[in-house]
């Protein structure tokens, strides 16, 4: 019984697997174009931060601002995310086996994994430049 229900459900068990492993290549792959866009986006606004700083502004404030700039952008990402991968699971719904189209987990552990990158991203570059002379800030 066993080797006539793995001819059953062989070919849709390597497909799932393939599938799986491109979710997660495509998982590490978007969680690298986050933290790139972010740090990026961060790292331009260098002359900002030095602004900030040389008018006044703490550096744990000026941190906190761009913490909360990356994650509302993130927040927004993810809720699109989920959303679009709740319609597409109908799609995907007859090759899964043993897990829910919904699976609660899977879906907690990928906004984690793209939340943590995200603030990651926003905190690394605003804390390198909050560190730095305002004045070095502003000629750069």
């Amino acid at each position: 019984m066993a080797r006539v229900f793995d001819r059953a459900v062989g070919p849709a068990r390597e497909v799932m697997t393939l599938l799986a492993l491109l979710t997660g290549l495509s998982l590490v792959l978007g969680a690298i174009g986050i933290y790139g866009v972010i740090a990026y986006v961060v790292s331009q606004r260098a002359g900002e931060i030095g602004v900030r700083l040389a008018l006044g502004a703490q550096p744990g404030q000026v941190r906190r601002q761009f913490l909360r700039e990356g994650l509302t952008l993130t927040a927004a990402g993810v809720a699109a995310g989920l959303v679009a991968a709740t319609v597409l699971t109908r799609v995907m719904s007859s090759l899964l086996f043993g897990v829910s189209p919904l699976d609660p987990l899977t879906y907690a552990l990928v906004t984690l994994v793209l939340v943590v990158v995200a603030m990651a991203a926003a905190y690394l570059p605003a804390r390198r430049a909050s560190r730095h002379d305002p004045v070095q800030a502003l000629r750069g």
